[in-house]
């Protein structure tokens, strides 16, 4: 299989559009437009009766101590984990593309509706639900997809890697609420094939330059 994008090219800086937020001289950062980017892919396997997407970032810090402090950077030392940015599920197998903007096009505060979501899919919730918790203004469950906001005093540049699965199996057999470990469990032992695409990211002036 092969996977790309018209938003951005593999291994190049994802464009603020489709960022959950931009750098801001005067705050750090503002919210931006937070569009879903435009994916396209080919060559699926004969016996592919759906597909899956999900975007993860593998690069956020395993400690949130440093994360967003004034006096310091985030240390690129530092252990990275898991961040799950998009779980999208039950795709036909006829479908060869996602348009820039269909599935998002703005943050929500307190998260986008699902896991009912366009063309017969459904969508996982991703790690903003954690990482609002217990913010007054932002909680709630974030289903779909939620673009990058990587610590603005992160000293490492961020990747986002985006992949699609082919399945032999017409939908994945989960119900309601489900996060993309979730997804990654339920479809082990079902995949044909798989392709990835990635991009960079971050909200720290310094290295803003180094991640054109």
């Amino acid at each position: 299989m092969r996977l790309w994008s018209d938003s951005f090219a593999d291994g190049d800086r994802i464009p603020g559009d489709y960022a959950f937020a931009v750098i801001d001289p005067g705050h750090h950062v503002r919210l931006s437009t937070n569009r879903n980017p435009h994916l396209a892919w080919r060559e699926v396997p004969a016996g592919t009766k759906s597909l899956v997407l999900i975007c993860h970032d593998c690069d956020v810090p395993s400690r949130p101590d440093d994360v967003n402090q004034e006096d310091r950077e985030v240390p690129a030392s530092l252990p990275r984990v898991d961040f799950y940015h998009w779980v999208l599920v039950d795709i036909e197998a006829s479908t060869s593309r996602i348009d820039a903007g269909a599935y998002s096009s703005a943050v929500t505060p307190r998260g986008k509706g699902g896991p009912a979501a366009p063309n017969g899919t459904r969508q996982g919730i991703n790690d903003y639900t954690a990482w609002f918790n217990g913010d007054h203004d932002m909680e709630g469950d974030y289903y779909g997809y939620d673009g990058p906001c990587p610590p603005w005093n992160d000293a490492l540049i961020h990747r986002y890697v985006f992949t699609i699965h082919a399945l032999d199996i017409d939908a994945v057999p989960l119900e309601g609420r489900f996060t993309g470990a979730d997804v990654r469990r339920a479809i082990d032992g079902h995949v044909l094939a798989q392709a990835s695409l990635s991009g960079t990211y971050t909200l720290n002036p310094r290295l803003a330059g180094r991640a054109e």
